[in-house]
């Protein structure tokens, strides 16, 4: 089969690599239909990710047929239509037992990371029975590889950790896939603003197109006097940052209103600076969360509803034998346009 597969820092090829088989009796053996690019993705690429070795083969996201199930797979037959979440869940250990999937004592973000992932024709998927969905007949598949893994971060460890609340103002800094997929399930409880800040103006007029209320194209002193002033002065009572680099995390930290939450999203590669000095008075919280996957049911539901189209985070289609050309476009966002990208296999 073909696979894309990760060689080092800034080093991936195609490859012919064996169809897996079953190793456990959780296992199953997916089919893959549509898989996509996740900016985790390019983050594994510049040695970002310590966990990911190189020859393994990248990639979280997709859907996909069941070909083959394990001995101990009662959920799923060969032939059902499935949903693979990023995450992968045993349901049992203490973690999971929590809610805590992204920790599972012999799962979490495997996918991609650990063990061969999904931007291949075929995946091994451990846990199956609580790692895969079934696709509801008639819901667009393509629009569900955006609950693999984006729709689901961008709500929980954005909207949720975030605490945004009918009324209040949210700032998202970075209008990426996963920043645009937080303010996609934000608006589920109606704050008075989404103010949107990235320095794109294609990635910035989606996002007034998905429902941002107020858009700011600047970094660091720039994009912090825009919010303020567009605050009168107060910041946001919620502020994620969606893209995992110090400066973005800093401007935060210059926006947050007294008694605000700012959320992390972003996969950061290097350290951070937090200033306490005067952040320790003002009675804010900060989260960081890697994503459990504990509300891909209900938005799976949302999704099904037409409540929610994540379709419209799509930008570009390839094959699978075009998948360099698919990282070329989706690295190269700021010229290309890219938002997501489909890969058919």
């Amino acid at each position: 089969m073909k696979a894309l597969v990760y060689k080092g820092p800034g080093e991936k090829v195609v490859e012919d690599r064996p169809v897996p088989e079953v190793k456990d009796p959780g296992d199953a053996i997916v089919k893959i239909s549509k898989t996509t690019i996740c900016g985790t993705d390019l983050h594994i690429l510049k040695g970002d990710v310590a966990t990911c070795s190189p020859g393994r083969i990248l990639g979280h996201e997709g859907t996909g047929v069941v070909e083959k199930v394990g001995a101990g797979v009662s959920t799923f037959r060969p032939g059902d239509h499935v949903l693979i979440s990023c995450i992968s869940s045993c349901g049992r250990c203490e973690n999971c037992r929590k809610g805590m999937y992204s920790h599972c004592s012999t799962g979490g973000w495997i996918l991609g990371n650990q063990i061969d992932g999904t931007q291949a024709e075929h995946v091994r998927i451990p846990h199956a029975d609580t790692s895969l969905y079934r696709i509801p007949d008639g819901v667009d598949e393509e629009a569900l590889v955006m609950l693999s893994d984006i729709l689901p971060t961008g709500f929980e460890c954005g909207v949720l950790n975030g605490k945004v609340v009918p009324g209040s103002t949210v700032a998202i800094v970075g209008s990426g896939p996963i920043g645009l997929a937080a303010l996609l399930t934000a608006q589920f409880y109606s704050p008075a603003e989404i103010i949107m800040i990235d320095l794109d103006d294609n990635r910035l007029e989606a996002a007034k197109r998905f429902g941002a209320t107020k858009t700011v194209n600047g970094s660091g002193a720039k994009a912090v006097d825009a919010v303020m002033k567009l605050t009168g002065g107060r910041g946001v009572d919620t502020a994620i940052e969606a893209v995992g680099v110090p400066a973005t995390f800093h401007v935060c930290e210059d926006i947050i209103a007294p008694g605000g939450t700012i959320a992390n999203v972003g996969v950061h590669g290097v350290k951070v600076d937090l200033h306490l000095e005067r952040l320790w008075s003002q009675n804010i919280t900060i989260t960081t969360r890697l994503v459990d996957t504990v509300t891909t049911p209900m938005l799976l539901k949302t999704v099904a509803a037409k409540k929610i189209d994540p379709a419209k985070l799509i930008t570009h289609r390839f094959k699978i034998d075009q998948i360099l050309e698919a990282y070329d476009t989706f690295s190269r966002a700021s010229e290309t346009g890219a938002l997501k990208v489909i890969i058919e296999a």
